[in-house]
Formats: C-alpha cells, sequence, structure tokens
C-alpha cells in the first residue's frame, strides 16, 4: 500500500476513533448526571428505562449500576485513549517517511 494512501486511511480510522470516544464521553456525563440527581434525591425508589419499559428499582441498587456502567465507559474511554496515541504516533512516522 502506498504511504500517502496508508496515511489517509490512518487519519480516517482516527477520526471515527475520535467519534466513538466523544459518543462515550456524553454517556459517561449524562449517567454522572443522573447519578449526582439519584444522591440527592429523598425517594427509597427510582424509575429506569430499559428499552421501552420503564422499571421501579430500590434507589441504592439503581446508583450501583449507574456506577458500574460509569466505571466501564471511564475503562472503554481509556482504551480509545491509548489506541488515538498509538494512530498519532503512526500518522506522525508516516508523516515523517513521506517527506523523504
Amino acid at each position: 500500500m502506498e504511504r500517502a494512501e496508508e496515511f489517509q486511511n490512518l487519519q480516517a480510522q482516527l477520526q471515527n476513533l475520535l467519534i466513538q470516544k466523544e459518543a462515550l464521553k456524553l454517556q459517561k456525563f449524562e449517567l454522572e448526571k443522573a447519578l449526582k440527581e439519584l444522591e440527592n434525591s429523598k425517594e427509597e425508589k427510582a424509575y429506569r428505562v430499559i428499552g421501552n419499559v420503564m422499571v421501579v428499582k430500590p434507589k441504592t441498587e439503581l446508583m450501583k449500576e449507574v456506577k458500574e456502567e460509569v466505571e466501564n465507559l471511564k475503562l472503554k474511554i481509556q482504551n480509545l485513549e491509548k489506541i488515538e496515541n498509538r494512530m498519532v504516533e503512526k500518522l506522525k512516522t508516516l508523516e515523517k517517511e513521506m517527506k523523504k
């Protein structure tokens, strides 16, 4: 594969990765807001939407689930950031090679 073509493909992959990362960050932000609302709520039960159904759950159980989801998203974001860094380094290397 020609270096320029490889460079363009890698740029496109990086752009897709950045879009995925931003989507995960947005999900994490929304879950953190929901968690804060749950923590401030005086209610003992809360509702969660699962598909097209709204289910009532104990607040503590729901908070645990949301915290786990936030942690999972953090791990996914960290993983994407590692991949992003490798891609950026590869792009820099390719760019140097193309200038020769």
